[in-house]
């Protein structure tokens, strides 16, 4: 049987799957010319990341298709249900991510309230000739210990961010349309924990109490924040966004930041990706990476693995 992980899929999972005798095909196939080579080569998995879509027409053009597998949390890529209603699983992983995006949180948080993304633009063209007035203007920063961070979207990827904040000495409130409460463990190197109960709030308690923002929601129909929000919002707030582009309304978070009501932005998801606009990508005050949240060699292995389990199981049950 013949696994087609067109976005990549890491060793240890194509190790894994290979032991438990299935052929895997790292050949990254044009979504135009995807079908077919499904069809020629007799593919019964088709695992994808964020690059490949699998909508109905592909669906439909696949009969030997038996699972469909997300290498991460979000299936917005993927005719979820359609795709069950012709009896095809399809599977993802929710946790291995988690960590790696919240360490990623706290990259742009911490770069942020220390202006690391606007020096690291600086310094190379002016370092060297005007040292004292760079100086002079990356010399305001604040610490993150003692500061509100507000979570929208208290799910396994928030709570993660809620753990390191915890860790740092943050004050953590939180809001979820489904998550009344939560208990936070906060564990260290040594073995020691401590448990921390954190009760949800309605998102506008969120934005009128909060420092910084991070938004940890599924992809939407409307924004999550917008003017609407911002205007909420204390002024100076920070505002990351490593979920799904379309959640913050960039024209509104341009405008904010311009103001000044927003300090910083760090975003890992556009609303135009892959070409997120120019007015985002040029303003100093946003910290950017291109989505990358899962991006680590660690969840890269854990996805690869947890694939691995999920697949051999449902075709190991259905064989009986």
């Amino acid at each position: 049987m013949k696994v087609l992980a067109n976005d990549g899929v890491s060793q240890t999972g194509i190790e894994a799957l290979e032991e438990a005798g299935y052929e895997v095909l790292t050949t990254t196939v044009a979504q135009e010319q995807l079908a077919n080579y499904i069809n020629q080569n007799n593919i019964a998995v088709l695992l994808v990341r964020s690059a490949t879509t699998v909508r109905q027409d592909l669906i439909d053009s696949c009969p030997s298709l038996k699972i469909i597998g997300r290498g991460g949390v979000g299936m917005d890529n993927i005719d979820v249900e359609y795709a069950r209603s012709k009896n095809i699983h399809v599977i993802n992983t929710p946790d291995a991510s988690s960590h790696s995006v919240a360490e990623l949180v706290f990259a742009h948080l911490f770069g942020g309230v220390r202006f690391l993304h606007d020096s690291n633009r600086n310094m190379p063209l002016d370092g060297d000739s005007q040292f004292k007035s760079l100086k002079k203007n990356y010399a305001k920063g604040v610490e993150l210990r003692g500061k509100t961070l507000g979570i929208i979207g208290f799910g396994r990827i928030g709570r993660q961010v809620a753990k390191i904040a915890l860790g740092i000495g943050m004050k953590v409130i939180a809001s979820d349309k489904y998550v009344g409460k939560a208990t936070i463990k906060v564990q260290f190197y040594n073995g020691q924990f401590i448990n921390v109960e954190i009760k949800t709030k309605p998102t506008e308690e969120i934005l009128k109490q909060a420092d910084f923002i991070s938004l940890h929601v599924p992809a939407q129909k409307e924004y999550v924040i917008s003017e609407k929000e911002f205007n909420i919002m204390k002024d100076g707030v920070g505002i990351i966004n490593a979920a799904r582009g379309g959640v913050v309304d960039e024209v509104a978070l341009v405008k904010a930041l311009e103001s000044g009501k927003v300090a910083f932005a760090g975003l890992d998801t556009f609303e135009e990706e892959p070409s997120p606009a120019i007015q985002v990508l040029m303003n100093g005050r946003i910290s950017l990476t291109p989505h990358i949240g899962a991006a680590t060699n660690e969840a890269q292995d854990r996805i690869g693995t947890e694939l691995a389990s999920q697949i051999i199981s449902i075709l190991k049950t259905e064989k009986q």
